[in-house]
């Protein structure tokens, strides 16, 4: 590992030169990599391992879209595409990789499956670590590993194809072969992460779930809702309101935050910003902190994972979702940015 001083603090990592493309290939040759799912992170990591040579298949129910989606990706029935229980009979290693509520349900289908020597690999902590819930607990016989791409299928797939990779975390849970830490770092590879820094499965699920309900996308969103709706409500148009609160962040600040950092992009705007960015930066950090303390307590306490089970588990699901869904799409701010996306002169073009 690489040891790297992140703010002061050294921390340890695994880039490609440490664990190379061609070391990951020799570490999984003879393996069968099983990815089961092919939803959000499924297409994204099956993908990305079988273009980097690595024996990979897929399980996905027959009859589902999902299904029909990875014949389009080329998965070919009986040959790299299969049903879930053929997929985890065939796989020495297999990617636990459908949804958290999935991974419950289809436990009993899975862990009857597993040979002694398999791997189980899971790119969240979630069923693991909350086991008295989700009653994932994995035989004593196997590896229990996780690598945790830190970004969205999509974009799993997208920065592999430009070459940069997305960032990862990683952990052994169980070590039964003495292989745990080498198949977990060649998948970690293999899957096109730009590099790999350790975790715990634990540290991993309470990181992540803070992380999307706040500043990735609960924070976000509700503080974008706020400063649009106080625009509006003092008679400013929906397109100033919009311009002001999200496509200005999206298409010009946050692109020179992920540059060079937060200090980059102050050095960069107006002085008036500047100063209002420092003195205002700290009351919002010092309002919200609260909330996140009470978010991370929710998190941590199972809260959280309670009510993601008990609302994905409803057979009407995906019913409900969809209406949450169109309310956001079809609330002001959201059309309103519909029509300034429009407006965009790449948009023009076409």
């Amino acid at each position: 590992m690489a040891k790297i001083d992140f703010g002061g603090v050294m921390e340890e990592v695994v880039t490609r030169d440490e664990f190379p493309l061609d070391k990951a290939r020799e570490v999984l040759a003879g393996e069968t990599v099983a990815v089961i799912g092919y939803g959000v992170q499924g297409p994204a990591q099956g993908l990305n391992m079988r273009d980097n040579g690595v024996n990979v298949i897929v399980g996905q129910r027959q009859g589902e879209h999902y299904w029909d989606k990875a014949v389009a990706d080329g998965w070919e029935p009986g040959k790299t595409l299969f049903p879930i229980e053929e997929a985890c009979e065939r796989g020495t290693i297999i990617n636990y990789l459908v949804s958290d509520a999935a991974q419950m349900i289809l436990w009993p289908t899975v862990s009857e499956r597993l040979n002694e020597g398999d791997a189980l690999y899971f790119s969240h902590g979630f069923s693991i670590v909350y086991k008295d819930q989700t009653k994932v607990i994995p035989p004593e016989n196997i590896d229990v590993i996780m690598v945790a791409p830190k970004g969205s299928g999509r974009n799993v797939r997208l920065n592999f194809l430009d070459g940069s990779g997305i960032n990862s975390s990683f952990a052994v849970h169980q070590d039964y072969t003495g292989r745990a830490m080498e198949r977990c770092l060649a998948l970690g590879i293999a899957v096109g992460s730009g590099y790999l820094f350790p975790t715990t499965f634990e540290k991993e699920v309470f990181s992540d779930l803070t992380g999307e309900r706040g500043v990735l996308m609960g924070a976000l969103a509700g503080v974008m809702e706020a400063q649009y709706n106080l625009l509006r409500e003092k008679g400013h148009s929906p397109s100033e309101a919009f311009n002001e609160t999200v496509e200005e962040l999206t298409q010009s600040l946050i692109r020179l935050v992920a540059e060079n950092g937060m200090d980059w992009m102050f050095s960069n705007c107006s002085t008036t910003a500047q100063r209002g960015a420092l003195d205002w930066a700290p009351r919002f950090r010092d309002a919200v902190a609260p909330v996140f303390e009470e978010l991370y307590e929710s998190v941590r306490s199972g809260k959280e994972t309670e009510r993601v089970l008990a609302a994905n588990s409803q057979p009407d699901y995906e019913q409900k979702l969809r209406a949450e869904l169109d309310a956001v799409k079809n609330s002001e701010m959201w059309r309103a940015g519909a029509a300034v996306r429009a407006l965009r002169p790449e948009n023009q073009k076409k």
